[in-house]
């Protein structure tokens, strides 16, 4: 809903932000940093309109139940049609609690007002505990590759240095 009111003075390309100005009820303005990716994409759109997105959320919502169903036919899984687009909201919020286990910074993404919504967020999805990637370092240039990469050191063990980070939903 909130990326459907955005309109082009809302992206900074220079500090690579949008400004959400007009949240959705009982959520606060914010700024957002986005990657160099999104901005390019957003780049690539065409600016015929004030807005980034000039289509309005009915449709929006009719084209993804159409899709939906599609997806769940062809797939022969009926929960596909219970996916909504909050759906894609709670499971980001969910995801960004996990890897960074900061609830503030969860708040402060999604806008909310009281911590009470934000945490609501954080029992949707038991992960479990072995869900890391693990590597190892036998010198110090391997051991920078690895933090450069988003390891995290762990412990040493017989002159070798063992790192390990969350495992990333790949789909």
């Amino acid at each position: 809903m909130e990326a459907l009111r955005l309109r082009w003075i809302d992206f900074s390309e220079k500090d690579n932000v949008i400004t959400i100005n007009k949240p959705v009820k009982r959520h606060n303005p914010r700024q957002i940093k986005i990657s160099n990716k999104l901005v390019a994409m957003l780049n690539a759109l065409p600016r015929t309109s004030e807005k980034i997105f000039p289509t309005t959320y009915r449709a929006v919502c009719k084209s993804f139940q159409r899709i939906r169903r599609r997806v769940s036919q062809n797939t022969n899984n009926p929960r596909i049609k219970s996916i909504t687009l909050t759906t894609f909201r709670h499971w980001g919020a969910t995801m960004t609690y996990h890897y960074t286990k900061n609830i503030l910074l969860v708040k402060k993404l999604l806008g909310h007002k009281k911590i009470d919504n934000t945490m609501k967020y954080t029992q949707l999805v038991q992960f479990k505990d072995d869900e890391f990637d693990v590597a190892t370092a036998t010198d110090l240039e391997e051991a920078k590759e690895l933090l450069a990469v988003g390891f995290d050191y762990v412990t040493e063990m017989k002159c070798v240095k063992l790192f390990r980070k969350p495992k990333r939903f790949n789909g």
